[in-house]
Order: C-alpha cells, then sequence, then structure tokens
C-alpha cells in the first residue's frame, strides 16, 4: 500500500467513525451512592422490582432446563453520560441497568436465548432502593462493586468488520498491519477489552447484526443446518433488517483485586438494539451475542 493509499484509507476510516463512551472501572474504597452508575453491586430498583430469572440449560454440561436468577451487572445513571451523548441516543435522566446469566452464558445463536440478558430502564422519577443480591446465584457470578469514570472516545471499525463501507473489494489483499496503521492514524487504539456504549463493537469472530436480527426473529444460527433452513428470501429479508440494529453497550473481561469475570476465553457481550426500539425505549428487545477467542 502505498502512502497516498494509506492516506485515503485513513480518511474512509474517519468518514465512517462514531463515538463511544468507554467505562473505566475500579474497585471503590467507600460504598457509592445506591443510584450513581458502577458495575456490580447491588442494584438500584424499585420496591416492587422482582428479580429477573431465565430457564436454559448450561450448554454441553446440562440437558435438562434449570430456572436461574441472572446476574447483575451495571447500571448507568444517564445524568452522568448526557454530555458524552450528543446524539441524544438515550434518556438524559433515569437508571440503565443490565441482567446477565453468568452461569447459562449463552451465546445469542438460539431463539430460546431470549430472557437470558435483560435491560431495564427506571425514568428519573422512579423511587429507587438498593436490592439484595439472590442468594441462589454463585458466588462467583456476583461481580464486586467497582465504581466508573466515562471517558468519550472515537470508535472505528476493525479489520474486514466494514470493508463495504470503507470501498474495500474483499479481493484486495489488504495487510493487517497497513490497515492497523491506518487505523491509529485515524485515532484508534489496539484496546480490544473494553467496556462501552454505543460505537462499533470489537468483534472477535464475526458481524452480530444478522444473527441478531436472525435469532429475535426466531431463526437459530448455530450451524449449517440452521443457516440451510432459512429460505433465500428470509435471509434477504433478514439482512436488510439487520442493518437497523446498533451496538447498546458491550462488556469485556472485568477484572480487579481477587475477582476476574470472562466471558469464554477473553471474550466479550454485546447488547444489541433495533435503533427504532432504542427511540421508543423498548429495551426488552434488546439481542445479546458473546463472542470470544
Amino acid at each position: 500500500m502505498t502512502e497516498e493509499e494509506k492516506q485515503e484509507l485513513t480518511k474512509r476510516l474517519l468518514e465512517i467513525a462514531k463515538k463511544e463512551i468507554r467505562l473505566n472501572f475500579k474497585k471503590s474504597k467507600e460504598p457509592l451512592d445506591i443510584t450513581t452508575s458502577k458495575i456490580g453491586g447491588k442494584p438500584a430498583v424499585p420496591s416492587d422490582f422482582e428479580w429477573p430469572t431465565y430457564t436454559g440449560v448450561i450448554y454441553g454440561i446440562e440437558t435438562e432446563k434449570k430456572t436461574r436468577p441472572l446476574s447483575f451487572l451495571a447500571q448507568i445513571n444517564l445524568k452522568e453520560i448526557s454530555e458524552l451523548d450528543d446524539k441524544n441516543l438515550l434518556p438524559k435522566e433515569g437508571i440503565l441497568s443490565f441482567f446477565y446469566d453468568l452461569e447459562t452464558m449463552t451465546w445469542g445463536f438460539d431463539p430460546e436465548d431470549k430472557g437470558s440478558a435483560m435491560i431495564f430502564y427506571f425514568p428519573e422519577e422512579t423511587v429507587l432502593q438498593a436490592k439484595d443480591i439472590p442468594e441462589e446465584i454463585e458466588e462467583r457470578n456476583v461481580i464486586p462493586e467497582l465504581s466508573v469514570q466515562f471517558e468519550p472516545h472515537i470508535s472505528l471499525p476493525g479489520y474486514g468488520d466494514k470493508d463495504e463501507e470503507l470501498g474495500l473489494s474483499r479481493d484486495e489483499d489488504l495487510d493487517w498491519d497497513e490497515f492497523m496503521e491506518c487505523r491509529e492514524n485515524a485515532g484508534g487504539d489496539d484496546n480490544d477489552e473494553v467496556t462501552k456504549l454505543f460505537g462499533y463493537p470489537n468483534v472477535i469472530q464475526n458481524p452480530m447484526e444478522e444473527e441478531c436480527e436472525a435469532c429475535s426473529s426466531g431463526f437459530r444460527q448455530g450451524n449449517q443446518e440452521d443457516y440451510a433452513a432459512i429460505t433465500d428470501e428470509q435471509k434477504k429479508e433478514i439482512a436488510e433488517k439487520a442493518k437497523d440494529w446498533m451496538l447498546l453497550f458491550q462488556m469485556s473481561t472485568i477484572e480487579t483485586d481477587g475477582y476476574e469475570l470472562m466471558f469464554g476465553d477473553c471474550g466479550s457481550i454485546y447488547f444489541w438494539i433495533r435503533k427504532q426500539d432504542l427511540e421508543e425505549r423498548r429495551f426488552d428487545k434488546a439481542w445479546l451475542v458473546l463472542q470470544c477467542f
């Protein structure tokens, strides 16, 4: 790749760049206010809140479904990110809370995974209180309370993730090192294990938009037999509707003194949502995907 071609690719990357809000976390020395943004600890919820559960199996281990309470992952006090959310994608006030079944760790390629991950939105006027963690949750699946600081950052696609938008042909022999050099020149970094809101996902395996659309519409995506069961017309419709999906929240490895939460082998979980569902605050329509190495 010539220097002129590198400059052109850097320009294209900047043209499709997005903004993401990263969550930098650390163990809190003092108990946090119940409604502050945080990872882990006890969630702030209404008094009549029913702790969410999921009925499913641990793949490769169980054959019979069991009902388990979801683990509390994080809550975002939306006032704290209102200035960073310059596109007004989220409400300016209230609490957004994320839950996931850390025991089954569903992958998100099966329609039956629905309910294993949930998002709750509590408007500003909601009276909230700290909710104790259910005793049924294994200790290893209880995340300690971590304070967070928000950091705005440019978000750029990874190698091979957005070739069409970048005007790259699949037939082009694009060198990985050269692409990453252009990406760095555009302001990107090589930190793939980040926890964040919005932006491009740090893809580990493959793009996820079509998987979200297919699975949330009732089509399994686990193997070749599953793909073969979907007609060409249905695949075309899925591909078109997949364009409506966007990343809401990505969580990667959470590590602090005496605790580590890893999704598979150095993986991440991704909460996706359709743009129109986000606009209408229909967070129950979100879909989770897990990817790892």
